[in-house]
């Protein structure tokens, strides 16, 4: 019993999975198609027209069938009134065939009828003059609505009455009837008129209708479909050429047909793509001249460069021995030499990733070793700008196949940007790692970021503060280099700032060498940030 419980649970299980995925399919498809849409709209909107239009015709239909039929039943009414006030008003009331001739008489208005039987006769003597009481037919008599009794006994000199109601026959069932009667002499005459043809007429004609109304509904559903499809292609078309127009086919161009207004589209859509492709070959060429004159320069540089800099290492050495004016020059000569050095190796640097001529040269190493490194290399210009560097390393190891020189060079540089921007406060270090990834989030508490300046903080020669820069050196290629190290690894750099409340740099890397990164150990906002009603900076790089 329990096995049979937990197979129907499972069962239903499955189901509910079924049925839940089924309607989100669809409710995607619903959101993502406009000719379904279109299509949906049209088909709802004309079944609620042509189900109202198919009753007010059904209900007109009905009516002008009904009506026609109570006006034949009058004037068959009047007919067998006549009828009776000539063959048994006139008769004597002494007379003693007088049942006789009242049997004759219902059964001669009931024998016009014909063989088919068209209606029925009730012929009823009210003053029992001939009958004490005798009906021709006491079934009909029990069909007759007590209703239009009292009115063709209250109305025996007006208007005939007429009623519907259920025709009782014997050995069959009730029945859907016309009943019309009134009275002439102290007799009442009634006439039951069944209505069984009238019956099959209106149902042929309610499935007639019901199958023309499915038929036009379908009919409209598919004509919005023709119509909506030769407007959704187009246009589908069209997103499709800017799919592949983005994904870098600057060639792709879309056909013109026609003068319409989607042929104006494709020919706008092409003149576009034809000035986007001019200008992104434009912008590719000088690009390429620029990395390339950057490239010619950092190299051509490096010979002058080293005879300047013996020369000026000569002059640095000797420096007590000259003048305070000339030693000083000697020291701003040594400091801005190796300032150019710098700008030159990180010039070069970016001219190879700029080249694709980067690689990686990735071995399995514990990345808190890299940290304790790049801090030692900070610690002296921390200690200068009188931060703090505050270590949180996970007592596990946090081993990742990574390129050592590389990520210890992403370390440097947010480290040094940290204590740079960190006013002087603590710069915390924090390490983290789980099964596939690894992660550096480098945490100060100074001038932080502008909301927006985070998505330029990686770009080159980008300053958050110029007069700042000018003061604490750096090439303004740092981070822009950590980004390509990073991108390098497939891993992130991303950055999180807070005017006036510091900002955080994550750098997350996976595991292992050219596996797919799918979230980080760390948290990109810390713990505890108190954000602003604005926007705060937040940049995702990778993701």
């Amino acid at each position: 019993m329990k096995a049979w419980k937990r197979f129907v649970r499972r069962c239903l299980v499955r189901l509910r999975r079924v049925v839940r995925g089924g309607w989100r399919r669809s409710y995607a498809r619903w959101r993502r198609s406009i000719q379904i849409r279109v299509v949906a709209t049209t088909l709802l909107i004309s079944a609620i027209v042509v189900a109202v239009l198919g009753v007010f015709l059904m209900q007109q239909i009905t009516k002008a069938l009904l009506d026609a039929k109570g006006k034949a039943a009058m004037l068959q009414l009047d007919e067998g009134l006549g009828v009776v006030q000539q063959e048994l008003v006139s008769v004597s009331p002494d007379a003693t065939d007088g049942r006789e001739k009242l049997e004759n008489v219902a059964n001669n208005l009931k024998a016009r009828s014909g063989p088919s039987g068209l209606y029925e006769v009730y012929l009823r003597d009210t003053t029992d003059r001939f009958t004490d009481g005798f009906t021709t037919n006491e079934l009909r008599q029990q069909s007759v609505p007590e209703r239009l009794r009292r009115e063709v006994a209250e109305g025996r000199a007006g208007a005939p009455e007429r009623t519907y109601g259920e025709l009782a026959y014997i050995g069959h069932e009730p029945v859907p009837g016309l009943i019309v009667g009134s009275s002439a002499g102290g007799f009442e005459l009634y006439y039951l008129f069944p209505l069984t043809q009238e019956q099959q007429t209106l149902t042929f004609v309610q499935r007639t209708l019901i199958g023309v109304c499915a038929a036009l509904v379908l009919l409209l559903a598919a004509v919005a479909a023709v119509v909506t499809r030769q407007v959704v292609i187009p246009v589908r078309l069209a997103a499709q050429a800017a799919e592949r127009l983005a994904a870098g086919r600057l060639e792709e161009r879309m056909k013109v047909r026609g003068e319409d207004d989607l042929a104006l589209l494709a020919t706008s859509f092409n003149g576009m793509a034809a000035n986007l492709q001019e200008k992104i070959v434009q912008l590719e060429e000088l690009s390429q001249v620029q990395r390339q004159f950057v490239s010619d320069v950092s190299h051509e540089l490096r010979t002058p460069l080293t005879t300047i800099r013996i020369a000026a290492d000569l002059m640095y050495e000797q420096r007590d021995q000259f003048e305070p004016a000339v030693g000083r020059s000697a020291e701003l000569l040594q400091n801005q030499l190796e300032r150019f050095e710098s700008l030159l190796t990180d010039l070069l640097e970016i001219s190879r990733y700029d080249a694709g001529a980067a690689t990686l040269d990735a071995e399995s190493v514990d990345v808190r070793d890299l940290v304790l490194r790049a801090v030692g290399d900070t610690e002296g210009l921390a200690e200068r700008k009188g931060s703090k560097l505050v270590l949180q390393l996970p007592g596990e190891p946090c081993m990742a196949e990574v390129d050592w020189r590389r990520v210890e060079r992403i370390l440097r540089n947010l480290l040094v940007n940290a204590v740079e921007h960190g006013e002087g406060k603590d710069i915390v270090v924090i390490v983290a790692a789980d099964r596939d990834a690894v992660a550096v989030g480098v945490r100060d508490h100074g001038v932080g970021l502008k909301p927006g300046e985070a998505q330029m903080v990686f770009d080159r020669f980008w300053r958050a503060d110029p007069a700042r820069a000018r003061t604490t050196g750096g090439t303004g290629l740092g981070l822009a280099i950590s980004r390509e190290d990073a991108r390098l690894h497939g891993g992130w750099l991303q950055a999180w700032g807070e005017s006036g409340a510091g900002s955080q740099f994550r750098l997350s890397l996976p595991r292992v060498a050219g596996a797919e990164l799918r979230g980080s150990p760390l948290p990109l906002v810390p713990p505890g940030a108190e954000l602003a009603p604005t926007p705060f900076a937040h940049l995702e790089m990778g993701e």
